[in-house]
């Protein structure tokens, strides 16, 4: 039963190690959960109880989708740098109400539908060089070891500088230095569940500090009537929305691209051409949950990064997925509980999951320039640009323009040329 629903292999995983995996994504990824109440409330008419309320049915929907018809150990919910762009940028930097933006996201939606029924993301994949899809797996790794850092305040900004090392002394850094080193132990002790039992034991250490806080047990979820179903069709037509679609679509794109490549590079679930098993029935999810979450009252739901934490915990199947849209269901329920769990105590498991992913940067060729360069390229702006999205496009520009310059053009697919020129206009018009 099991391998028919979430493509179960008993020779590959375990059941219990897929609950733990699926566990230890949800608590890596369950900062939104906070985050986007937190976002979205600046916005009249967006009460907080209700965008947690539509995040975590968004996120179920999401995760749900993957596991029983993509099969895939992905967890998905509204993505971070997607919402931002979503309130501070089309809402108070354009001046377009909340309705407008999620008429946009339901668009996007749409079209993400109409994308994968007729492969065109899945070619969009294919179309990516093998070097540059290793890149991708380490830039990732990088992003989320700095993701982790920043939330655990090791890393702080600074004006001179832009960043620093925090206060490593006291409070949170110190917290999360403390949590990096048990976690630390525990996986190279090869001790089952590690990276959970590091997120646990990070949050009772910090309660005698002030960083664990509990306010409550349980709690009814709010309604999400203020936020559901709230579209605006009088500027469908416009030049505007047109470019917040555009502008949806592209990021979205890109960071699900990266997210599903790198991940499943480190899980070891490509194939001898780097082709990713049931990419189009992720992508679908992917689709599908970005839709339902634009009716619920929420931003672009996405494949979330923090899925190599399950990963590298050994899930591998729908299985995992399953476990993380049930934790979602859970939270409407035991929101106070829940929200105890610091930043602080899952900032070193990302932290550890970044230095995992970096692993395949051992397969790129360096001896070739026109590999290694744009691959360099690419690993180094996704943490310094704060993008995945980015850090692939400029990849994938720069491979095509070294490799066009050095005479290499068999090496590059008609896919790969159209792509580096509309993503050279993207960065001229955009």
């Amino acid at each position: 039963m099991l391998t028919k629903l979430f493509g179960f292999n008993p020779k590959q995983t375990t059941i219990r190690t897929e609950i733990l995996a699926g566990i230890t994504t949800f608590l890596t990824m369950s900062y939104i959960l906070a985050v986007n109440p937190a976002m979205f409330s600046e916005l009249e008419g967006m009460p907080a109880g209700s965008v947690f309320t539509a995040t975590a049915l968004a996120a179920i929907i999401g995760c749900m989708t993957m596991a029983l018809w993509g099969k895939l150990p992905f967890g998905l919910a509204p993505g971070m740098g997607l919402n931002a762009f979503f309130v501070y940028s089309v809402c108070m930097g354009m001046g377009y109400s909340w309705q407008f933006a999620l008429t946009a996201v339901f668009i996007e939606g749409l079209l993400f539908i109409i994308m994968t029924i007729t492969n065109i993301r899945e070619a969009i994949v294919n179309a990516i060089p093998l070097n540059l899809r290793y890149a991708i797996g380490c830039g990732i790794g990088l992003f989320i070891a700095f993701i982790g850092l920043r939330n655990g305040q090791v890393i702080v900004d600074n004006p001179s500088t832009l960043v620093s090392l925090g206060d490593v002394a006291s409070g949170s850094a110190l917290i999360t230095i403390i949590g990096i080193l048990i976690t630390g132990l525990l996986y190279a002790r090869k001790v089952p569940g590690a990276m959970l039992l590091g997120i646990l034991i990070t949050t009772f250490i910090g309660i005698p500090f002030g960083i664990t806080k509990l306010n409550g047990i349980v709690s009814l979820p709010d309604s999400i009537a203020p936020i559901c179903m709230q579209f605006e069709w009088d500027n469908i037509l416009s030049l505007d929305m047109l470019v917040v679609v555009f502008t949806f679509l592209f990021i979205d794109l890109f960071d699900t691209v990266g997210t599903l490549i790198g991940v499943s590079t480190r899980a070891n679930m490509v194939d001898s051409e780097g082709r990713i098993p049931r990419l189009k029935q992720a992508f679908m999810a992917d689709a599908i949950a970005t839709t339902a979450g634009a009716m619920l009252g929420t931003s672009t739901t996405t494949t979330y990064v923090e899925s190599a934490a399950g990963v590298a915990q050994g899930g591998r199947s729908g299985l995992t997925a399953f476990v993380i849209g049930c934790c979602f269901a859970v939270t409407l329920i035991f929101s106070p509980l829940f929200l105890a769990i610091p930043g602080e105590a899952t900032a070193p498991v990302l932290f550890l999951v970044g230095l995992l992913m970096i692993e395949p940067i051992r397969n790129i060729d360096f001896s070739d320039y026109t590999e290694s360069i744009p691959a360099f390229i690419c690993i180094i702006t996704m943490p310094l640009a704060y993008s995945i999205s980015d850090g692939i496009l400029l990849g994938m520009i720069s491979y095509v323009v070294l490799n066009v310059i050095n005479g290499k053009f068999k090496k590059i697919t008609p896919t790969m040329y159209i792509l580096a020129l509309l993503f050279v206009l993207k960065y001229i018009f955009i």
